[in-house]
């Protein structure tokens, strides 16, 4: 699949390349990033260098990770999100935002976006989001996005070789206004 760009009123969400090496380096450089997201650390610009020349144009073309970089009006990179397809009809969302660009909604409004377009081009109809207990910034992008907290998961996150547990929620089509590619049918509350 061909990478897409998805506009937003405040962003601009693109695939990342050879010429945003240095600036997802930079960018992973920060101690948050490396504490509550699963990338190597310390991070190098090996990592970087194989991340937008390999890994993000793999993940396009065989339509298992779509990932976008969130790039301000400047043409500044302020943060990463992707979408990974677990399994049929599930996909999962991730994403990290630089400490300059984190309290202003971007990654609320960037989340929004992409689930949208999952949900409506690439036939997702269950998002998961998860992420390290601990990580209420992470908690909080989600939340405002729109998605249910279903509960915790015990030892369910790799970080970097330790399990962690972990929380986890999901977005659904039709908490967008959405319609599903298939049938959902909700467990009934028990009689009482």
């Amino acid at each position: 699949m061909e990478p897409v760009t998805i506009t937003t009123p405040r962003l601009r969400l693109r695939t990342v390349g050879p010429d945003d090496t240095d600036a997802v380096y930079a960018a992973c450089q920060d101690p948050d990033i490396q504490r509550w997201t699963t990338i190597p650390s310390p991070y190098l610009a090996e990592h970087a260098r194989n991340f937008t020349e390999h890994d993000v144009p793999e993940g396009w073309a065989n339509g298992s990770m779509f990932t976008f970089g969130l790039f301000v009006p400047d043409g500044a990179l302020a943060g990463m999100l992707g979408v990974s397809r677990r399994s049929l009809g599930v996909g999962e969302i991730g994403f990290w935002l630089t400490r300059h660009h984190r309290g202003n909604g971007y990654m609320t409004e960037a989340t929004r976006a992409a689930s949208r377009w999952a949900f409506v081009h690439q036939g997702i109809d269950r998002l998961e989001w998860r992420a390290e207990v601990g990580n209420t910034a992470s908690r909080a992008v989600a939340v405002s996005a729109g998605f249910t907290m279903e509960g915790t998961l015990r030892a369910a996150l790799n970080n970097n070789g330790v399990r962690r547990d972990c929380w986890m929620g999901s977005l659904l089509p039709s908490d967008l206004g959405l319609p599903s590619t298939a049938p959902y049918l909700p467990a009934r509350a028990p009689a009482g």
